[in-house]
């Protein structure tokens, strides 16, 4: 089986890169994660309960992040066994590329699954694999929306902040000034109006 694809993060590479590799947030991303463990450096243990057509099981695996170069990309090694439901080996390279102020994720999946899962059949076995991953990036997603808020906010912040100081709106001589503007587009107003 190979899956390819790309998804658009609302954040900054160096805050995704940092999402991406928080144990906790991926369990609660990751459709039917009972568990994700650490159990050693760049080495974790995963329970997912999955259901596939008819095929429903519990999945145990390890998944291991390997080839890492921070914060640009990354491969992570699985093998999970479902007892009789059967077996998913293989390997997701990962990569981030700065997008403005977003973040693009673009991945390549290889594995291999045997047993009952492999009689289900490809096409519902690749169908099955894209729901999960836009159910991944979905809830992915709205973890890292109040961040995204926040951002937005900073980056308005600053933009009034650049703003004000060039304008100096704080100045009282701006606002002098400003008041004589206003001043004579009112008496240009008002002698417009006498003179008809």
């Amino acid at each position: 089986m190979e899956l390819q694809g790309e998804r658009r993060l609302p954040v900054d590479r160096a805050t995704a890169w940092t999402a991406l590799n928080d144990p906790e947030r991926l369990r609660a991303a990751i459709p039917g994660c009972e568990s994700l463990e650490r159990v050693a450096e760049n080495e974790y243990r995963v329970q997912i309960a999955a259901s596939l057509g008819p095929v429903r099981s519990k999945f145990g695996g390890k998944l291991h992040v390997q080839e890492i170069a921070a914060p640009e990309s990354y491969t992570l090694r699985f093998e999970g066994q479902g007892g009789a439901a059967g077996f998913a080996n293989g390997a997701a390279r990962v990569r981030l590329v700065d997008e403005g102020a977003s973040t693009l994720v673009v991945y390549h999946v290889n594995a291999q699954v045997g047993g009952r899962i492999a009689q289900v059949g490809s096409r519902l076995v690749d169908s099955a694999a894209l729901k999960l991953a836009d159910d991944f990036f979905a809830a992915f997603e709205r973890q890292l929306a109040p961040e995204a808020a926040g951002g937005e906010a900073r980056h308005q912040e600053s933009v009034l902040e650049e703003i004000e100081s060039n304008v100096v709106l704080h100045d009282p001589r701006t606002w002098n000034w400003l008041s004589w503007v206003v001043l004579l587009a009112i008496v240009g107003v008002l002698a417009a109006l006498l003179a008809r």
